[in-house]
């Protein structure tokens, strides 16, 4: 309906048509500029683009995300430098880009263009042809005719949750879009094909991909299924074959981090902490959550206590970090936290010497305790870091661990630089007793993961005889720490371990330390 009164618009007579024109000299002239990845630092060569935000022939505005780019260590946002329309898109979903790689074609306004433009964006093309100065009333309505009809529909589809996430619910029927699977055009169309609904396959490649042998897979089940239910006689033989996975990049990241930490050569210790005082101070901290923090607990007083002047206001806490229950983990961190300052051995950084050998390598002592949290996600293995945790308070660092832990649950992990910084930790806490049933590990430290990790265990309830004849009920925890033995001796670590076990075992201490 549009089109028709625009033809009729456009079709009248010359003169009145050339009444409403200009020269093409004074229009805008566009452009075509190549959107290169720029060096996001770290050391980084290149990325896998996971998700593009916007479509072919789509417009952007500046700082509008642009695209979705995944490292070795965490995703980064890239967004658009300036406003235009995204002609064509380089690099697919599920593709590598190197540094300097295009990514995308972008056509913008000569005017808008800034002649100190960032290094990422160069013209599409150099001899690209000059405009026509005389454009037809005929080419005119075509022009106009083919820019109407070929407006993009944006899509609002919502965003699914990942089963990991507490708001996710489990779908009763299969309610997933074949157009929102990922499949290369060949392995849609042999699904077509085959009359087979990509939404009831299953993907064994990257990234849940589905590929052309799921499909094989899933018609041999099928007719395995019929010839069972028809009756025949025959026995249902289903081929079993060896499935070759690769490796994703944050797999691959620690396949390589892994074989590095080879190089260092370990010290372990192994011990076991008394946690009943912790066990019993417990539910008076979770009782005494700050409102900030636990919202569903705030309290409204009689009296108002800005009355005389504005009290101290806390910052926003995001609702990812908003938590209703401590756990020991936060505590354990924060007497952590208080040895290590005690202790500048586990303060510290190695930085290793010249390549030529010229050097000796060195130590950076830290004026704060900067301790990593190895967090697993659905990609693979995280060691986001908490700076300064010396400096939060216990509620504090459990508002940190719930933050870390809600971005590690996305999908793709939503883990940044920001939490993952180059320098990263001097010591490195994992929490195995929350997933297994297991009392002890062995952690591996890996180069620039700095000179110590500790695994805390299963907690235990145990009968200990070992200070009275009698014995008495207690609660246990087991705590294995492997070290850099070329910084750290093995006198030190115990020691250290000691200083660590006086703070859990006596946690009345922070109160007269004023925590």
């Amino acid at each position: 309906m549009l089109i028709r009164p625009l033809r009729r618009l456009l079709t009248r007579s010359t003169a009145v048509s050339h009444f409403h024109t200009f020269p093409p000299c004074l229009s805008s002239r566009k452009i075509l500029q190549n959107f290169k990845l720029a060096d996001i630092g770290e050391g980084i060569t290149e990325c896998e683009v996971i998700k593009w935000n916007v479509k072919e022939l789509g417009t952007i505005q500046s700082f509008e995300p642009l695209c979705e780019v995944q490292s070795d260590k965490a995703s980064v946002e890239i967004t658009s430098p300036f406003d235009g329309v995204v002609k064509e898109i380089l690099v697919k979903e599920g593709e590598v880009a190197k540094v300097g790689q295009g990514l995308c074609v972008i056509e913008v306004d000569e005017e808008l263009l800034d002649s100190g433009s960032v290094e990422q964006i160069e013209p599409a093309s150099s001899d690209a042809p000059a405009p026509s100065p005389i454009i037809s009333n005929s080419k005119l309505v075509e022009d106009v005719i083919s820019r109407t009809e070929q407006i993009p529909e944006e899509s609002s589809a919502p965003k699914r949750l990942h089963p990991m996430d507490p708001n996710y619910l489990p779908p009763s029927t299969p309610n997933v879009s074949p157009d929102n699977v990922l499949a290369k055009p060949s392995v849609r169309h042999y699904a077509r094909q085959s009359k087979v609904d990509l939404a009831l396959l299953s993907g064994s490649g990257r990234d849940g991909r589905i590929e052309k042998k799921d499909i094989d897979i899933f018609l041999s089940q099928q007719a395995s299924s019929v010839s069972v239910h028809s009756g025949s006689a025959a026995p249902r033989v289903q081929a079993e074959q060896d499935v070759v996975v690769e490796l994703g990049r944050t797999r691959y990241g620690m396949w390589k981090a892994m074989t590095q930490s080879l190089e260092i050569p370990h010290f372990g210790y192994s011990t076991s902490f008394d946690i009943t005082s912790l066990h019993s101070l417990l539910p008076t901290l979770n009782s005494h959550i700050p409102e900030h923090y636990n919202p569903s607990k705030s309290l409204s007083l009689p009296i108002n206590p800005s009355a005389l002047h504005p009290a101290p206001s806390h910052p926003p806490v995001p609702e990812s970090a908003q938590f209703t229950r401590l756990t020991y983990l936060p505590i354990l961190l924060k007497t952590l936290a208080k040895a290590m300052m005690a202790w500048p051995v586990l303060r510290s950084s190695i930085t290793p010497g010249s390549a030529n050998g010229g050097g000796k390598p060195t130590l950076t002592i830290r004026p704060h305790a900067d301790i990593a949290v190895a967090l697993s996600t659905t990609t693979g293995l995280y060691t986001p870091v908490i700076p300064h945790a010396d400096a939060h308070s216990i509620y504090s660092l459990s508002s940190q661990l719930k933050h870390l832990s809600f971005l590690g649950r996305q999908v793709p992990c939503a883990l940044t630089m920001n939490e993952m910084p180059k320098r990263g930790a001097t010591v490195t806490i994992s929490n195995v007793g929350a997933i297994g049933d297991g009392e002890y590990a062995h952690p591996v430290l890996v180069p620039g993961g700095g000179i110590a990790i500790v695994a805390i265990g299963r907690a235990r309830w145990v009968w200990d005889v070992s200070k009275s004849d009698q014995g008495e009920r207690r609660l246990k925890v087991g705590v294995s720490w492997s070290a850099d033995h070329r910084v750290l001796e093995g006198a030190e670590l115990a020691a250290f371990v000691e200083t660590w076990r006086a703070y859990v075992e006596a946690p009345e201490r922070l109160i007269g330390e004023g925590i």
